[in-house]
């Protein structure tokens, strides 16, 4: 039921209330006339020599106190009835405001995403007017490999990292691994799945695995990520900023092509990694639901395995969201300048 029909309902058991109370109230009124005329009928027998006469005002005062006591039984149920109004009224009362709190927190929640989004695009077109020669030059680069890619399987470096044990981190690496496993290039793809995830493996990870998408699932914020440290105990983490994780994915003389941030309000680190290095990343415009998380990097990787760009892989990401009903504006793809994420095709038949 909508809000405007509870309203509506709400209405009517207000009114029904008040015209219940309303009728109660009356015949309170005559049940109260009743028993006073029963009681001067009383007085009148008592005081009358007239035998006759006296039987007659008890038979007088008899039917009054009849009328009275109907009266009554009727203004008892009346009110009962009010009050099951109320109390249905009240209930609504409740549904409605609650209702209309989540109303206000989703139109909330719309506007920040609103404001993020203009953010970005405010940043994407700030970086597009103030490039440098070699920032551009740089970006032709990434373009000229992009277009010559070696004849070699696409790697996968996947970190996971909840220091806390609150995200769902082991769920989302298997569900890549079986949306890869059921692509039509599984045999072309390599993953090197990192749970609890440390900032040495970012580094070996990039060193010895050579990676050509870097994953990261996790906590994130504006331009932080945070890592594992290397106990078994729940801890706080270790918070590693944006240009950080950037020296990282490029101490090798193979930077990855791809960086995905599966973290909340990650979009400004995917920024920052496009401009210092990367072609192409991805982040979150605010924070993510975890289902909605694991349904975007499953579709995801299940579209770049199937021979999809990364662009149509970044959008089939999303429509996975909105299928689920989840909030599928979040997810959003930077480029590099000169970079054309229709034409990113990171796996391809041999």
């Amino acid at each position: 039921m909508s809000i405007q029909q509870d309203r509506r309902e709400l209405e009517r058991k207000q009114k029904a209330q008040s015209d219940s109370a309303r009728r109660a109230a009356d015949l309170r009124t005559k049940e109260a006339r009743k028993r006073a005329d029963a009681a001067k009928a009383d007085q009148a027998a008592s005081r009358t020599s007239s035998p006759s006469q006296a039987q007659s005002k008890r038979r007088e005062a008899v039917r009054a106190l009849e009328a009275a006591n109907k009266y009554g039984r009727d203004a008892s149920a009346l009110e009962a009835k009010a009050a099951g109004y109320g109390s249905d009224a009240a209930k609504l009362q409740t549904k409605i405001a609650n209702a209309e709190t989540a109303e206000r927190q989703r139109a909330a929640r719309q506007q920040i995403i609103a404001q993020r989004t203009a953010q970005v695009e405010q940043r994407q077109l700030a970086q597009q007017v103030a490039s440098s020669q070699e920032r551009i030059a740089m970006s032709e680069r990434a373009w000229r490999t992009l277009t010559a890619p070696k004849a070699e399987k696409l790697r996968i470096l996947m970190l996971g990292a909840s220091s806390a044990g609150d995200l769902r981190v082991t769920r989302e690496h298997t569900r890549v691994r079986r949306a890869i496993e059921a692509a039509l290039h599984r045999d072309q793809v390599e993953i090197d799945v990192r749970l609890s995830a440390t900032t040495q493996d970012l580094q070996d990870g990039i060193a010895k695995f050579r990676p050509h998408v870097v994953h990261f699932s996790g906590h994130g914020d504006e331009q932080l990520i945070s890592f594992e440290e290397d106990v078994d105990d729940f801890h706080a983490g270790v918070v590693v900023t944006a240009s950080a994780f950037a020296s990282a994915c490029q101490a090798t003389d193979f930077p990855p092509t791809l960086i995905v941030f599966n973290a909340c309000k990650s979009s400004g680190t995917a920024d920052a990694l496009v401009d210092r290095f990367a072609p192409l990343a991805i982040g979150m415009t605010d924070s993510i639901d975890d289902g909605d998380a694991l349904n975007y990097a499953a579709a995801l990787y299940s579209s770049v395995a199937n021979g999809q760009s990364v662009n149509s892989a970044h959008l089939a990401g999303k429509a996975a969201i909105e299928l689920s009903g989840g909030e599928h504006e979040l997810p959003y793809l930077a480029t590099a300048q000169g970079i054309d994420p229709t034409t990113v095709i990171l796996v391809k038949q041999p």
